[in-house]
């Protein structure tokens, strides 16, 4: 780590030790026990007082806690009592401290939404609605319960505490936050509207129209008040960001659609600024033009803020990382803040603005790189500070609004994740809910050791090995490949929960006796902009499978590994990868588990290139799609012949269940092997902790079946062809 990158003064304890060699011969648990743990998520503070709120999914029953300093004892908000499914989002204090404003349903992880998912199959289908709640409720059932506001999306609390701004039907829409009187639609305008923003001092509320090919930014005022568009062009404007003072807006620039068609085997440059506009009469002017390759592609994408001492910040990987600048919002040449070998993300502005939180894989230790700690900046002055030092992994901090406090969530390699709250000058943390995590939920787990494998061209793949250890012989091994891809799996519970599940699941898998290397290909996070941006991966040649296949064969030549039972398993992009291993190496993957996979590109994101809408074409339209085919596991099921078990929601919102059902008629044709898990009415994330449950046991069994001789512990449920 570079030594610009200063230490926190204290030292960063933690509760839990890092596991002895002793805990690593582990005693094996069940699936239930290992996926018992609570994930906290939307984590938030208010912007009066020292309040916090997040939600805890316990076992599938979602709800709201919240806990208040000096004391930070964790209290539970709503009663919700169901595995239903439904999210728990977009949670709000008011800033009076009095509510907590929060979305109930949906799936905002999907690719595209529709209808409110309904994984219990519930003949009454599920809304997405907001909900309102006072702060200081003591509990569920004590007279205090949630008021539902309004069906919507997306609410924005006014400054005043008085009303939120919310979207339904592509519109904006207000209603009082005690809920005193009904919803209305607080104005109309042409296009899709979003991203409510409103001023300082809330009278004022910005937003941005979509209308296809371009977009607005716009500002309403009041009902007799015409709505100001800034600067409008033909170009796409997002992110509008009010100054302190309410008088300029900053926003993000990109061109509009159209134009001649581009090379499709040729990264094309996304272009984009940042521009800064009168508030009054929406006059703007270029305050920043960014460079070649600079569009961060991490969490909250620009990460657009209007700081204090004159400041916008913002993230950019102008450098080959996703790090933090400033400039002048008056113009100048920009400031960079983060300089090292890190990215960051999860980046929250002080109350004061002045300074900057962010999760990032830095520190001192070479290890840190595969883990994520809390940073702290000045908006103007290149001073980062790690405040989390350690082996342990802290992500989305917040300042509460006293200034006195950082509130955040952290994890280690065993314990599983919880908020937290600690000095804003650094010192020793105090955790939140630890009561929560269930007594027989298991304490010792592996410590994830780093292995770094080079794959053919010479590239660092980063990848986490768990071994449990206490066996003779050779054991089985799997490979576990991860979505997104930007993404990164780390050295501990992740702050995702669809990978602290397969950070669980290999956890299991490794209790079991099986060896488990979660691998961190290339095309994902933590790497820097290169990595990220691989040449030939995914539809353009799939140059990523070249690490998964060299870690299949680092694998195969450890002492402690039998060669001979190695499997693959992931999901998503991971279960891309996974097909993708099964149909070209079966000579090196015996078996493998491929959860909601895409196998045939030209049907999935190649689709919109073979509709025909004008004269002009890609003038390598017919080599891009012969490339989609090759890439795809489909073109290579002569090879095939590994059994494998899929598993698919059919209401998956990601990738289309279609991508499974055409793989399975190939297999059968092929005459290969394969076992099927389908769970109806479910989305790519899997709403319900049962139907998480559901899909690690078969999976785990699946394996077990495959490579542990003599074992007949269960069958996967499905069928069987």
């Amino acid at each position: 780590m570079p030594t610009n990158l200063s230490r926190a003064f204290a030292v960063f304890a933690l509760v839990f030790a890092p596991a002895t060699a002793e805990a690593q011969r582990q005693t094996p648990f069940t699936i239930e026990q290992i996926k018992s743990y609570p994930f906290p998520n939307e984590l938030t503070a208010a912007s009066s007082g020292s309040r916090i709120a997040w939600a805890f999914n316990e076992r599938g029953l979602r709800n709201l806690w919240a806990a208040e300093g000096p004391e930070w004892k964790a209290r539970q908000l709503t009663g919700y009592r169901v595995d239903d499914g439904q999210e728990l989002t977009s949670i709000s204090i008011s800033a009076d401290g009095k509510y907590v404003i929060y979305v109930r349903g949906g799936e905002h992880s999907a690719n595209w939404q529709g209808s409110p998912p309904n994984p219990t199959s519930n003949p009454t289908a599920p809304k997405i609605q907001i909900w309102s709640l006072s702060f200081a409720c003591p509990s569920p059932g004590t007279g205090c319960e949630p008021k539902m506001l309004a069906d919507g999306d997306d609410p924005e609390l006014s400054p005043r505490s008085d009303r939120l701004a919310f979207i339904k039907d592509r519109q904006i829409w207000t209603v009082p936050v005690d809920g005193s009187s009904a919803a209305k639609k607080l104005f109309s305008a042409n296009g899709d509207l979003g991203n409510p923003q409103w001023s300082p001092d809330g009278t004022r509320l910005a937003f941005v129209s979509s209308r296809g090919d371009h977009a607005f930014v716009g500002v309403f005022t009041n009902d007799s008040t015409p709505i100001l568009w800034i600067a409008p062009t033909t170009s796409r404007d997002a992110s509008p960001r009010w100054s302190p003072d309410g008088t300029r807006i900053a926003f993000v620039r990109s061109p509009g659609s159209g134009g001649a068609p581009d090379s499709i085997l040729v990264r094309p440059r996304r272009h984009w600024a940042i521009w800064t506009a009168d508030a009054k009469t929406g006059e703007g002017k270029l305050l920043w033009d960014a460079p070649d390759k600079s569009y961060p592609s991490t969490q909250g994408g620009t990460n657009l803020h209007w700081a204090a001492n004159g400041r916008i910040v913002f993230l950019s990987n102008a450098d080959g990382q996703a790090h933090l600048y400033s400039v002048g919002e008056n113009g100048g040449a920009p400031l960079l803040l983060t300089p090292g070998n890190y990215m960051a993300e999860y980046i929250t502005l002080s109350p004061d603005r002045r300074f900057l939180l962010f999760a990032g894989n830095a520190g001192s230790d070479a290890n840190d790189m595969d883990r994520r700690h809390i940073v702290k900046v000045p908006v103007d002055r290149a001073e980062p500070k790690v405040m989390t030092p350690g082996a342990g992994l802290e992500w989305t901090p917040f300042v509460t609004a006293d200034g006195k406090s950082i509130a955040f969530i952290g994890a280690t390699a065993q314990r599983p994740p919880l908020p937290a709250v600690m000095p804003v000058d650094g010192g020793k943390p105090v955790w939140i809910g630890a009561d929560r995590i269930p007594a027989d939920f298991p304490t010792r787990l592996v410590t994830p050791t780093r292995v770094v494998i080079k794959s053919p061209d010479g590239l660092e793949v980063h990848s986490q090995l768990f071994n449990a250890g206490g066996a003779t012989g050779r054991k089985p091994a799997i490979v576990y490949v991860h979505g997104g891809p930007p993404r990164q799996m780390l050295l501990g519970w992740n702050y995702s929960d669809y990978y602290s599940n397969a950070y669980a699941l290999n956890q299991y898998l490794a209790s079991h006796g099986f060896v488990v290397l979660s691998v961190n290909y290339r095309l994902g996070i933590g790497y820097g902009r290169d990595f990220q941006q691989a040449k030939q991966a995914g539809s353009q040649g799939a140059s990523e499978y070249t690490d998964v296949r060299a870690a299949a064969e680092w694998l195969r030549e450890q002492p402690f590994v039998d060669p001979n039972r190695v499997g693959i398993y992931g999901g998503s992009y991971g279960g891309f990868l996974t097909a993708m291993a099964l149909a070209r190496n079966s000579d090196l993957f015996a078996a493998g588990v491929d959860m909601h996979g895409v196998h045939d590109w030209t049907t999935e994101r190649a689709r919109g290139l073979m509709n025909r809408d004008r004269h002009e074409e890609a003038p390598d339209l017919s080599r891009a799609l012969e490339i989609a085919w090759t890439s795809s596991p489909v073109s290579s099921m002569k090879t095939w012949k590994s059994p494998v078990l899929l598993i698919h929601g059919d209401d998956d919102r990601n990738v289309r269940f279609s991508q499974t059902v055409d793989l399975a008629r190939r297999l059968l044709a092929q005459g290969v092997p394969f076992e099927e898990l389908v769970i109806p009415d479910d989305t790519h994330h899997f709403m319900r902790h049962a139907n998480w449950v559901r899909v690690d046991a078969a999976t785990a069994k699946f394996f077990e079946r495959k490579f542990v001789p003599g074992n007949a512990s269960g069958r996967a449920t499905g069928a069987s062809r």
